[in-house]
């Protein structure tokens, strides 16, 4: 077999497109391509190659262990049945349609990978290979599509201030204008750079927390947005570094107070009818959108698995601070979990949607948007009742009410979380067993890393990890 002659893995015409875009970049002044995937854990790991063997890579992969797949966020590693030994090796095969030119780190450019077994297989723990099959399911059984979006919320600190410790790089308030101005060559740079790597940017502010700001991207396909949510924060991280400054997506940087978060936001289409709008549901949601916003409600305490994944997430869901923390759905009512988005008037059929808030970027967002979606499909199949709406607060809600309405907290620690997601055979079904395993294993393994901390303690583990 020729170097030129791709084994199995590949895509038909990659070796040919990928030789024509390696003399394309090379003019460019582009030296390597960072070839990305995200583990279980939520860590965004890398491998690179030269730009000249980006035709090896896309002929034959590069390889990469599948021990990664029971990495934590510390790099220790735990194991399954499967999962966790120094045996085997995978092949990581980018994906061209994405391939991007990094506008924040001249000489690179960046791909997602699809992660191949070497007889050619797709690795069952490969979370966007699920996320693709999900959505494949969806259309061919269904007939419906998804559009799709994470927002980006993390905090910028300044570098070598006080070693690991958190000191943020602005002081101006909330939404402040101070705040704006105070980042605002570093904010220019970041907009510039995602705007030349085709990131639709809808919004940019400065948010709640100390530091903290927000970015909004355009809604896509769930598997380019899941994309975008991993090249957005690789932009990001290179963009704040050109300052001089740190930045973190950690759910939660101190012990106390407001958290990173990483918002869902997804709707389903048919035949170019956006299924949140123009029916006769309520908010103008059709019944197929009711239910399937059922089937996410129903399935959420398990969903924090995924969601909300790190010891750290439980530092930000807390009552009474927008994370969404009850099982609750409401128009526009940001205390509850699933917010209705129906958009103004003049455009509600693009942009009514569904916000899933108890999420955070400790999250694979390829695993996070593939959970949601089959909660949601389940819920659709099984044309399940959307319950009575909460307004305001839920934890304001009495016993006796929240029992009536069907209003409960989510699982409080991270071992409640994996106790719901075993007992969900819908969400163990949907990211099947050698993926379903290793989730159990990593969060179980973060869980038993967290022991005996406090809440500063647990918030100083993770807070340069994501």
């Amino acid at each position: 077999m020729s170097e030129s002659d791709p084994v199995p893995g590949g895509r038909p015409g990659d070796v040919e497109r990928a030789t024509a875009l390696s003399g394309e970049l090379t003019g460019q002044g582009v030296h390597g391509v960072v070839l990305a995937f995200v583990d279980t854990a939520g860590i965004a790991r890398v491998k690179t190659v030269p730009t000249a063997k980006l035709a090896a890579a896309a002929a034959w992969g590069v390889g990469m262990s599948p021990v990664f797949d029971t990495f934590l966020a510390d790099d220790s590693i735990v194991t399954t049945d499967v999962l966790g030994s120094p045996d085997g090796d995978l092949r990581l095969y980018p994906d061209l349609d994405r391939l991007t030119v990094l506008a924040a780190q001249p000489g690179w450019a960046w791909a997602p990978v699809d992660r191949i077994t070497q007889e050619g297989a797709p690795h069952p723990a490969c979370g966007r290979t699920v996320l693709r099959r999900t959505v494949a399911e969806a259309a061919a059984r269904h007939g419906i599509t998804f559009r799709a979006a994470v927002e980006i919320e993390w905090v910028v600190a300044r570098e070598g201030t006080d070693g690991d410790a958190f000191v943020p790089a602005a002081s101006g308030p909330a939404y402040g204008a101070a705040r704006q101005v105070e980042l605002s060559d570093c904010a220019a740079d970041l907009l510039a750079a995602l705007a030349a790597q085709g990131v639709d940017v809808e919004q940019f502010h400065p948010e709640y927390a100390a530091g903290q700001f927000e970015v909004s991207v355009g809604a896509l396909d769930p598997v380019a947005a899941a994309d975008h949510s991993v090249l957005v924060r690789q932009t990001i991280r290179a963009v704040a570094r050109r300052h001089g400054l740190r930045v973190s997506f950690a759910p939660a940087v101190l012990g106390q107070g407001v958290g990173n978060g990483g918002h869902l936001h997804l709707s389903a289409w048919r035949d170019g009818t956006n299924l949140h709008a123009g029916g006769t549901g309520r908010y103008g949601m059709t019944a197929e959108a009711e239910s399937f916003v059922a089937g996410v409600l129903g399935h959420l305490p398990a969903l924090t698995a995924m969601t909300a994944p790190s010891p750290a997430s439980r530092l930000r869901l807390r009552p009474s601070q927008w994370a969404g923390v009850f099982t609750a759905w409401g128009r526009e009512t940001r205390e509850a979990a699933l917010r209705i988005v129906t958009g103004t008037t003049g455009v509600r059929d693009r942009a009514a949607n569904l916000e899933v808030k108890p999420v955070d970027l400790a999250a694979n967002p390829y695993l996070a948007l593939a959970s949601v979606i089959a909660a949601g499909l389940d819920g659709l199949s099984a044309s399940a009742p959307l319950p009575a709406e909460t307004t305001g607060d839920p934890a304001g809600l009495g016993a006796d009410e929240a029992a009536a309405r069907g209003v409960r907290r989510l699982p409080v620690t991270l071992t409640e979380s994996v106790e719901a997601f075993r007992a969900d055979g819908v969400l163990r079904e949907a990211l099947g067993g050698v993926l379903a395993d290793a989730v159990i294993a990593v969060r179980l393994g973060e869980a038993r890393s967290a022991e005996g901390l406090d809440d500063d303690g647990v918030a100083a583990a993770y807070r340069w990890k994501y």
